[in-house]
């Protein structure tokens, strides 16, 4: 394991990559944003990652969805995920719930983090009630476009700091999701590596027109 973490190990040591061993986290959705997220946390050291997506893929996906190949039509999302975790490191355990995130919410597990990787607003509410029955924070991410929104709950409320919306979304390029994902994703690490997180702050990031990367912050009601 030493070897395999070198890299993560000289940023914080081993009792801290050992102590992620210990970690369970839930990612809610196995699409773009998901495949993203179960590809980086998946090979850092996470001892238990749960992956629940009712989905199956199609071929439109597989462009930005980067668990995915062709040929993988017609299967389950969340447990693709699971065989490419495993596939990449032994030093986690992941487990595909194919299913809604209704269904999943009925068992009760705990986690010590929930990461959204969803597209509609219905679920990211759920998940909100969820995490806060359990006092698990989570994080929220979406991609669309050019753009991509990420924020940290902790003690902020979904159904607070968001409206319904009829907003039709545009289309996306794969590396708008990759880099919400690798956002959601290092926010995630750090925490559970025990480093300093900002928390129920909104990150807004989009490409303007000349090219040129913006980071806006809000902080959430």
């Amino acid at each position: 394991m030493t070897n395999y973490f070198h890299r993560q190990i000289q940023l914080w040591g081993e009792e801290t990559q050992k102590s992620l061993q210990d970690k369970k986290v839930l990612i809610v959705g196995a699409g773009g944003l998901g495949s993203s997220l179960c590809y980086a946390l998946g090979s850092s050291g996470i001892g238990y990652i749960d992956i629940v997506d009712f989905d199956e893929i199609s071929l439109h996906n597989i462009h930005r969805q980067i668990a995915f190949k062709l040929g993988d039509e017609g299967k389950n999302k969340a447990q693709i995920n699971a065989k490419v975790i495993k596939s990449r490191s032994t030093y986690v355990t992941p487990r595909a719930f194919a299913m809604s995130f209704g269904e999943f919410a009925k068992r009760d597990n705990s986690y010590d983090l929930i990461i959204d990787a969803t597209d509609n607003i219905e679920t990211r509410r759920e998940i909100d009630t969820f995490a806060k029955k359990h006092s698990t924070p989570w994080i929220y991410g979406t991609a669309e476009a050019f753009f991509g929104q990420v924020a940290f709950f902790h003690n902020s409320s979904y159904n607070d700091s968001f409206r319904a919306s009829s907003h039709t979304p545009d289309g996306i390029v794969a590396p708008t999701v990759m880099h919400i994902a690798s956002l959601e994703a290092m926010l995630a690490l750090r925490y559970l590596a025990g480093q300093s997180v900002k928390k129920d702050l909104l990150y807004y990031l989009y490409f303007n027109e000349d090219g040129e990367l913006i980071t806006q912050k809000f902080k959430l009601a």
